[in-house]
């Protein structure tokens, strides 16, 4: 018989909390850093298709090398905060590590990388050791460091590279925190610096260049919440913008000389416009990919910019005037999550996406239908720190995990009308939490304890808008998960209140607003706090991150206490009837196993035997034994004594009763189990 293969079916994950993080390839691939690996995802197929495992620390910034004839890349490069840069490259349709840049003494936090004479790769990374290095990657596969850049006491928060118009010269533009752009130029080999450009009030937190032939633009974004746009060109004997009809002011321009093989040229680099639109800190920008259409490259001047005031927008010249203006502006509204940290564009401009602090992707498409509207996009999503527990739902339809990111989320599988394939994703985040999330049990087919760092145990059961949304998405017959006398008790939803940790009911009633018939004026101190933030939406694919956060929240139904320190592990029977529960413990008295009835949400037992923190438990599939580790280096299986047939009264005194075996030793234990 054939042993089973095994395949990945689903891998959620999210960037990490840093701003170059995410890059998107020629060939539709996003590329992201998610812990210590990179991620390769496909948005068409709504999953990951790799993990590059290399790095032994956060991967902080990732860019793809792209190729001049705008083909599929086949070279990525990665910079961690194990000090290292890797690049990548596609071989047998799979990315390996090829070369591996050792030299920064501090963690890498933005790279770039372009193709130069002999199909070499000349690498930038800037690092929080205040040097911008530059790295030649040749054929061997080996890495030479051509030059180091030491700022002193300033850092680079991005650096970008390009060739200068005409000739195969290396530019490189780097933004820091002296509020200024920092421009060099590779001259009868040196790296030697070209210019300064001022005009930035705060730290200029990123920079991308952009080739229009015989010109290059620099987008530089900064705290100070605008964009500045330069315009770098061959300087000759005519003024380079005699030919913009519409140019009424000239610019002042700063003139620079590069020598390349005895060759003198000049080059002017003059503001071409400040872009104010953004109401925070400007984290990324991002032009639209060059493409080719009559056998000729265009560029278009469409450019992406993303902030902290939770908005990306589209920049644009105007036809006939030149004016750059804001063309669409897509965001998230409300929620107390912070904003981008960058931007992406997809080859064919339909598609722009960001990443936030909490590492969530937010994705938007392009409406065929009508024209210059903007939706939501489905994307992947996952926890943003440690994954510390999950469990299967009853029927298996599903799963919930809890993570370090004070979050619990529930994915299940979705299969979109036109694809054949279905694609596992994030429906609801039925809690969110002020204390880190430690442990799980399902308890019901919508109902599952949780416990965090604190000594409260959590009891959700889920609303009716879930149902509904499950039943849309999943396929599943609505019939099968609710019956009428469910339906009729079941709230809508839930919602936290400001400055809370429970997530409180919030049924039909509470959604229609009350009419006192007075102005402003409030029946008793707690009505003014009777606005909800749940707004129920029937959904029939998976939501976007601003209604996973505001309205998939489940209510809660119980609080367990009994524990005295924080949560550490939860187990369920197979009956769902019990649901033991450990904490942390230095003492034998804390360490005690506590029993819960799912019927009455009483206390049923405190088993005693462990001296430490009890850190798994497990029972066994006929619901008869419990099985507890420790860590004071032992393990103890308890038995379930039934109760006897002897009367009502006798059943109700004598609960699921447990009697200890403690501190069994292999020998006795596989006695027992004799």
């Amino acid at each position: 018989m054939a042993a089973p293969v095994m395949e990945t079916c689903h891998i959620a994950c999210s960037t990490n909390r840093t701003p170059k993080v995410v890059s998107w390839s020629r060939g539709g691939i996003l590329a992201f850093g998610t812990c210590n690996s990179v991620a390769l995802y496909d948005p068409q197929e709504r999953k990951i298709v790799d993990l590059l495992n290399g790095h032994t620390s956060r991967v902080n910034a990732v860019k793809w090398i792209h190729r001049e004839d705008c083909a599929p890349e086949s070279h990525l490069v990665s910079g961690a905060s194990d000090n290292q840069i890797i690049v990548w490259e596609a071989q047998n349709g799979k990315f390996i590590q090829t070369v591996q840049c050792k030299g920064h003494t501090s963690p890498v936090c933005a790279v770039d990388g372009i193709y130069v004479e002999d199909s070499k790769i000349l690498v930038a990374s800037s690092a929080s050791d205040s040097t911008v290095r530059l790295w030649l990657c040749n054929r061997a596969k080996e890495a030479e460091c051509l030059h180091t850049l030491s700022f002193g006491s300033c850092f680079m928060m991005d650096v970008s590279l390009a060739l200068l118009p005409g000739s195969r010269v290396p530019i490189l533009a780097c933004g820091g925190d002296d509020s200024r752009v920092h421009l060099y130029v590779q001259s009868s080999g040196q790296l030697q610096k070209a210019m300064q450009l001022q005009g930035h009030e705060d730290w200029v937190r990123g920079v991308a260049w952009a080739s229009l032939g015989g010109e290059l633009l620099l987008a530089s974004c900064s705290q100070d919440c605008l964009i500045r746009v330069w315009r770098l060109c061959a300087k000759s004997g005519t003024d380079a913008h005699a030919g913009d009809d519409h140019t009424i002011i000239k610019m002042k321009e700063d003139v620079f000389e590069v020598k390349d093989k005895d060759v003198s040229s000049v080059f002017a680099v003059a503001l071409e416009t400040v872009l104010a639109g953004h109401e925070n800190w400007v984290y990324g920008v991002h032009w639209q990919p060059p493409f080719y259409k009559g056998g000729k490259l265009q560029q278009p001047l469409s450019l992406l910019s993303a902030s902290m005031d939770k908005t990306m927008i589209l920049w644009a010249p105007e036809e006939g005037s030149g004016v750059w203006v804001e063309q669409v502006r897509v965001g998230e509204v409300g929620g107390n999550t912070l904003g981008f940290y960058g931007c992406q564009m997809s080859p064919d401009g339909s598609m722009i996406v960001a990443h936030a602090f909490h590492g969530a992707l937010h994705l938007w498409c392009k409406d065929q239908d009508e024209e210059g509207e903007w939706r939501p996009g489905v994307v992947i999503s996952g926890h943003f720190n440690e994954v510390q527990d999950l469990s299967w739902d009853p029927e298996g339809e599903f799963i919930l995990s809890v993570g370090s990111d004070q979050t619990t989320r529930l994915f299940t599988p979705w299969k979109k009308q036109d694809s054949k394939q279905a694609t596992w994703h994030e429906i609801t985040r039925p809690q969110i939490h002020g204390y880190d999330m430690q442990c799980l049990a399902m308890v019901g087919r919508f109902q599952f304890v949780s416990g965090a760092d604190e000594k409260v145990l959590r009891v959700f059961q889920a609303p009716r808008n879930f149902v509904e949304n499950f039943a849309n998405i999943s396929g599943t017959s609505k019939e099968k998960l609710l019956t009428s006398s469910d339906s009729d008790n079941l709230p809508e939803g839930a919602s936290t209140p400001a400055l809370g940790l429970s997530n409180k009911a919030v049924f039909q009633g509470d959604l229609t607003p009350k009419n006192t018939g007075e102005k402003d004026q409030f029946s008793s101190v707690s009505d003014q706090y009777q606005e909800s933030y749940f707004h129920p939406l029937i959904m029939t694919e998976p939501p976007p991150e601003d209604h996973l956060l505001q309205n998939t929240l489940w209510p809660e139904v119980q609080k367990l206490y009994g524990h005295g320190f924080e949560m550490f592990c939860l187990a369920s029977d197979s009956t769902r009837t019990v649901v033991a529960s450990a904490c942390k413990a230095s003492k034998a008295e804390h360490a005690a196993i506590l029993l819960w009835s799912t019927a009455t949400w009483r206390q049923l037992q405190s088993l005693s035997c462990h001296s430490l923190t009890v850190t798994q438990m497990a029972f066994s599939p006929d619901a008869r034994l419990l099985l507890a580790v420790s860590r004071d280096r032992t393990w103890s299986l308890w038995r379930r004594d039934l109760p006897t047939l002897g009367g009502p009264d006798l059943f109700q005194v004598k609960l699921p009763w447990w009697e200890g075996l403690p501190k069994l030793t292999p020998e006795t234990a596989k006695h027992c189990a004799d």
